[in-house]
C-alpha cells in the first residue's frame, strides 16, 4: 500500500498567490503613505525606507544562512511589515530605532516561529511594542501639527489628541480635522480618510472580510457612547475614538492579517468584539492612552481557541 501524504488547507487551486495579496495590501496602504510623506517630508520617507529595507534584508539573511532554505522575500510579506511598522512609529524616530524594531519584527515574531504562515502573533505589532515598552520616551515624541512636505521644519512635538484625551486636556476637533490631516500621531494616523479608502479597496478586491473590522468599530462606538452619556466630561465620544489613534490602521490591516486572526466569520467577530473591549478599557482605564496594539496582541493568543470553538459542525 503506497503512502499518502495529507497536507494542510488550503486545497483550493487559484490563481491568487501570497505575492498578489501582498501587493494589494501595499495598494491599498498607498494613499496614507503619501498624505504621510506630504505631511511629515523626509522623515516619513525615511522611516518607510528604512523599516521595509531592514525588514526584507533579515527575512532574506536568516533565510539563506541561518535556515539554509530559498529565500522568500519576492512574496513581498516583509515589505508590508516593514510599511505597517513604519506607520506605526512616530516620523521623530531615529533610523537605528526603526532597524531595532524592523529586527524584532521579522527575526523574532515572524521568522522565529518558522515564517510566514507559522507566526503566531503580528509581526508588525511586536515590533511596534517592543519599541513602546523599550524606549517610551522616544516613541512618544510626536509631531503634533503636520503640515506639508515643505512646512515640516515648522512642526512641534508633543501629545497626540489621544493622550491629551487621557489627561483631560483635548479641545473639541472638527470631522474634517478627524478625517483628513492636522492631527498628530505616527506615520499612518495623519489621515483617517486615507486610511478607509484603503479599506474599501481591499474589500473591492476581496483580500479581506468585513467581519473583523466591523465588530471592532461597532464595539469601540458602542462602549464609548455608553461612557460618554454616563459622563460626557470624564469619557471622549465615539467619533472621536473611532478616527483617532491607530484603530483605523490596526483594525483594517493588522487585525485582518491572515495567520494571526480566526478562520470562521463567526470567530472574526468575537475577536473583533474583544479587540473593541480591550481597546476601549486600556484608552478610558490604561496607562497608554492608545491600546490597540496590544488588543490586538492579545487576541492573537486566543484564536487557536476560537478555530477550536467556532469550526463548522461537519468538521467537529
Amino acid at each position: 500500500m503506497s503512502n499518502k501524504i495529507v497536507s494542510p488547507s488550503p486545497h483550493i487551486h487559484t490563481s491568487t498567490s501570497t505575492r498578489s495579496l501582498m501587493a494589494d495590501v501595499i495598494i491599498a496602504l498607498a494613499p496614507a503613505m503619501l498624505v504621510s510623506v506630504w505631511c511629515f517630508g523626509w522623515a516619513s520617507l525615511k522611516l518607510l525606507l528604512t523599516s521595509v529595507a531592514v525588514c526584507v534584508a533579515v527575512e532574506y539573511l536568516i533565510q539563506k544562512f541561518v535556515l539554509k532554505e530559498e529565500p522568500s522575500i519576492g512574496d513581498l510579506s516583509a515589505v508590508v511589515t516593514g510599511i505597517l511598522l513604519a506607520l506605526n512609529l512616530p516620523t521623530s524616530a531615529p533610523c537605528w530605532l526603526v532597524a531595532v524594531g524592523a529586527v524584532v519584527a521579522i527575526g523574532v515574531a515572524k521568522m522565529t516561529f518558522g515564517g510566514l504562515g507559522q507566526n503566531v502573533f503580528n509581526p508588525a505589532l511586536v515590533g511596534r511594542v517592543f519599541l513602546l515598552i523599550s524606549f517610551p520616551a522616544l516613541m512618544t515624541n510626536w509631531t503634533v501639527d503636520p503640515q506639508s512636505f515643505f512646512a515640516h521644519a515648522d512642526a512641534f512635538s508633543g501629545a497626540t489628541p489621544l493622550a491629551l484625551a487621557n489627561e483631560g486636556q483635548i479641545e473639541a476637533l472638527s470631522a474634517s480635522q478627524l478625517l483628513f490631516v492636522r492631527i498628530g500621531g505616527s506615520a499612518g494616523e495623519v489621515s483617517a480618510l486615507a486610511l478607509i479608502l484603503g479599506f474599501v479597496y481591499l474589500l473591492a478586491r476581496r483580500v479581506i472580510k468585513p467581519h473583523i473590522t466591523l465588530s471592532i468599530w461597532v464595539t469601540v462606538a458602542l462602549m464609548t457612547t455608553i461612557f460618554f452619556l454616563c459622563d460626557s466630561e470624564a469619557f471622549t465620544g465615539p467619533v472621536f475614538n473611532l478616527l483617532t489613534g491607530g484603530l483605523l490602521l490596526g483594525s483594517i490591516f493588522m487585525a485582518t492579517d491572515y495567520v494571526t486572526s480566526p478562520m470562521t466569520a463567526k470567530g472574526q467577530i468575537i475577536f473583533g468584539v474583544g479587540i473593541g473591549v480591550i481597546t476601549v478599557l486600556i484608552r478610558y482605564f490604561g496607562s497608554f492612552p492608545e491600546g490597540v496594539s496590544f488588543a490586538i496582541l492579545i487576541m492573537n493568543c486566543v484564536v487557536p481557541l476560537l478555530n477550536s470553538w467556532c469550526k463548522p459542525k461537519r468538521f467537529a
